[in-house]
């Protein structure tokens, strides 16, 4: 059954995409690119811009993402009805953001996921959920965080799935914003 997402590239242009079942995507300059690639890990960022704990994430998600850049591929995923390309334009400029980015305000990407919370992941390896959840224990409970995190999911599940094995643990839940309306 086909749905549509809205891929919002850092150009700020909003495209609307039919994808089906092999998952695939629009790549900011309109090719047609996997969003699930057999060939890669997919990790999908869930990020709500009203959401301070997804903010204060930024630079973490950015560090992660260009140190697995080579094996993996980076999605931010925008769950938030709510949110127009400009909004979100406006959020990818004020963090610095240069991930490909995607609208999901039917939440088809976040179920697939798993996704409750933002900001979580979903890792994907040969099209599979392998991990959902936290980046990392940074967060111990809304408004109070650690200086620094103990554990570090995202990458423990990444480090995992490319040297071929399952993540120790495959869904960690995230401290931070409920994603509304999730069904």
């Amino acid at each position: 059954m086909p749905f549509s997402l809205r891929f919002v590239s850092t150009l700020a242009a909003l495209v609307f995409v039919t994808a089906a079942v092999s998952q695939h995507g629009t790549d900011h300059d309109g090719n047609a690119a996997r969003l699930l690639s057999p060939d890669k890990v997919v990790v999908m960022v869930f990020l709500r811009r009203d959401c301070p704990v997804s903010s204060r994430y930024a630079p973490v998600i950015q560090q992660i993402s260009k140190a697995y850049s080579d094996r993996a591929k980076f999605f931010l995923v925008f769950p938030d009805k709510a949110d127009s390309a400009a909004d979100i334009q406006k959020y990818l400029s004020d963090y610095h953001y240069s991930l490909p980015v995607f609208q999901d305000p039917g939440h088809t990407l976040a179920k697939l996921g798993h996704v409750q919370i933002t900001p979580e992941v979903a890792v994907f390896s040969d099209r599979r959920l392998v991990y959902d959840g936290r980046i990392d224990d940074w967060y111990v409970e809304l408004g109070r965080a650690r200086s620094a995190p103990t554990t570090h999911e995202l990458k423990d599940a990444l480090d995992a799935v490319l040297a071929g094995k399952a993540p120790a643990r495959a869904e960690v839940r995230g401290v931070g914003c409920y994603i509304s309306d999730l069904e």
